[in-house]
């Protein structure tokens, strides 16, 4: 059973969250002093002890609607500690660089904290590393399901002292399939825990979800999949086929607005071929996908966040867990397997207040993919040409495309064919426009 938590902190700084000045410290080292609203709405809800269920916007500020409460928690409870290993802290994330971002996240919150100990286990690294780093007592530790329950199979790691257990990106680990390894690593942890729940949606499958591992949790949605990302412009370009996508994607990659771009793609094999092409045309480019070793994944997100890449090509693997603000363009190649994809690349772009480009290239092939995104959003993508590069076949089914993009249809976290996707830390010239470009507004 869930009930509604008022959205009404009026809190315009974070020390009005009521947070130790230890940690105030550290944040106001970050250079921001005001929360965001689900900072200001879910900080101080967690604080207060019970078990929460958040819906907030990708590039709203979660991980420190979790990470500061989880912190003040330590900071205020340190000598209460149950005796033993294992860590106080578990942050469960869908993807390794998604936890490479909330071990950063929580490593530069800390900061002042001099006896904090951190750690991360994911899959595509080597054992021995990380049990080193779980040795002993923890005070955090941010994971993927799988890595983690096969050490804790092997009676690796012991998660007794769990005092809080953060579910980030749930409904993206329920996608998946790691709900049986969720219940599992839960199993192993005490009842009295506290479970943070941070997800896209709260309905559906992650309500299920919630009634089995929470206890009367408070709700709080800031964000749906139907709010607009404020500051993205979206655009449609049609392609003939391949060799005609491919130039559209060179002459958009020669805008000299561009200040870092991703471009996504479905595979990891085209991946590799579309990052070569654009080397061979002379941007700084790398690839980025789920078969790549994490020692290489970890080398070229440095080489983004440290602007030596002005072009990252990537599956889905970068939808989500990457916030580099200064990717001014996104550039859809391929499309996402699933309509809440779509709303997760985009997210990558027009962060921390910046705006932000959103560029998708289809095939007539995609139109149900495409009519899947403007139901989920339930807003148009404007369809845009490029002088020179215009496509010879009409617009696909123009007509299919006029009616009501909000009646029901393809739902979250579902392929476009209507069944869940699953597998493990993988991937599976001048422009004329019709249409007045599309803005988001955040909630």
């Amino acid at each position: 059973m869930s009930h509604d938590l008022p959205i009404a902190p009026d809190a315009t700084t974070f020390a009005s969250l009521g947070l130790h000045d230890t940690l105030l410290k550290a944040v106001e080292g970050t250079g921001y002093t005001q929360p965001t609203s689900v900072q200001a709405a879910a900080i101080p809800a967690a604080m207060a002890g019970g078990d929460l269920m958040v819906s907030a916007a990708t590039g709203s500020g979660k991980t420190a609607a979790f990470l500061l409460p989880a912190l003040q928690r330590l900071v205020t409870s340190e000598k209460r500690a149950v005796p033993g290993g294992g860590p106080r802290i578990l942050v469960l994330t869908p993807t390794r660089e998604l936890s490479m971002q909330v071990t950063q996240a929580c490593e530069l919150y800390g900061r002042t904290l001099k006896w904090l100990r951190t750690a991360s286990v994911v899959g595509g690294v080597p054992y021995g590393a990380q049990l080193r780093a779980i040795r002993g007592a923890l005070d955090v530790l941010v994971a993927t399901p799988g890595r983690l329950l096969d050490l804790l199979k092997s009676g690796r790691l012991d998660l007794a002292r769990v005092e809080v257990l953060v579910l980030d990106e749930a409904d993206r680990m329920l996608d998946m399939g790691f709900i049986d390894d969720i219940r599992a690593i839960v199993a192993a942890t005490p009842e009295s825990r506290q479970t943070l729940l941070f997800s896209a949606t709260l309905d559906g499958d992650i309500a299920k979800l919630a009634g089995q591992l929470m206890s009367e949790p408070q709700r709080i949605e800031l964000a749906s999949h139907r709010d607009r990302h404020e500051g993205i412009t979206q655009r449609l370009h049609w392609a003939d086929n391949r060799n005609h996508k491919e130039r559209l994607l060179d002459h958009l990659l020669r805008d000299p607005s561009i200040d870092q771009a991703i471009v996504f793609t479905s595979t990891q094999r085209d991946a590799e071929r579309i990052a070569a092409q654009i080397e061979a045309s002379g941007h700084a480019v790398a690839a980025l996908h789920g078969g790549m070793p994490q020692s290489q994944r970890s080398r070229t997100l440095t080489g983004l966040r440290h602007r030596r890449l002005r072009v990252l090509v990537a599956t889905d693997v970068a939808s989500r867990g990457i916030d580099v603000p200064t990717i001014s363009h996104v550039i859809n190649y391929g499309m996402p397997m699933n309509s809440e994809d779509y709303v997760h690349r985009i997210g990558r772009t027009g962060r921390a207040g910046r705006t932000g480009l959103a560029v998708t290239l289809a095939e007539h092939a995609d139109l149900h993919k495409i009519r899947g995104i403007e139901r989920f959003t339930t807003q148009r993508i404007p369809v845009s040409t490029v002088e020179g590069l215009e496509p010879r076949l009409a617009e696909p089914s123009t007509q299919n495309r006029s009616g009501n993009p909000g009646r029901r249809g393809n739902g979250g976290g579902r392929s476009f064919s209507g069944r869940p996707h699953a597998g493990r830390d993988r991937d599976s010239r001048s422009e004329r426009t019709t249409g007045a470009p599309q803005r988001a507004r955040r909630p």
